[in-house]
């Protein structure tokens, strides 16, 4: 099945991040450039932006286990994967401006969070294990 073009995108993202032990990912919505910033010596480089919006993420995005900070903001994902509960050493999330109606169980295993941003979503109600996560 072919993937559009956010998809491809984000799959390069994450290899970039994979190939350099990125804490950071962002697969946000916005302007990217060809310039990706240099990081201090001995600090990995964030990965910025993409160009257009995700509808799925990519499997391989569960193999950074590493990542300490995940924006998946401005995109159109309805569902998450339970893989991303195995990302447990995130600090921050942002989920905002998707079209969640729902968050996966998983993510009761995010027990290092301290951030989550679920503002402009579809979610009527919020899971009870959610106020014991943050």
């Amino acid at each position: 099945m072919p993937h559009d073009q956010p998809y491809l995108q984000a799959e390069k993202k994450i290899e970039q991040a994979l190939k350099s032990g990125a804490t950071e990912l962002d697969l946000s919505v916005q302007d990217i450039s060809s310039h990706v910033p240099m990081a201090p010596p001995g600090h990995p480089t964030p990965v910025y932006g993409l160009e257009g919006r995700l509808t799925g993420l990519p499997d391989s995005l569960g193999q950074l286990t590493q990542l300490e900070s995940l924006n998946l903001s401005r995109n159109r994902l309805t569902v998450l994967p339970e893989w991303l509960g195995n990302l447990t050493q995130l600090q921050s999330l942002d989920l905002s401006q998707n079209q969640l109606t729902a968050l996966s169980d998983s993510l009761k295993s995010l027990t290092k969070l301290q951030s989550l941003n679920l503002w402009d979503n579809q979610l009527t109600t919020l899971p009870e294990w959610l106020g014991k996560l943050i």
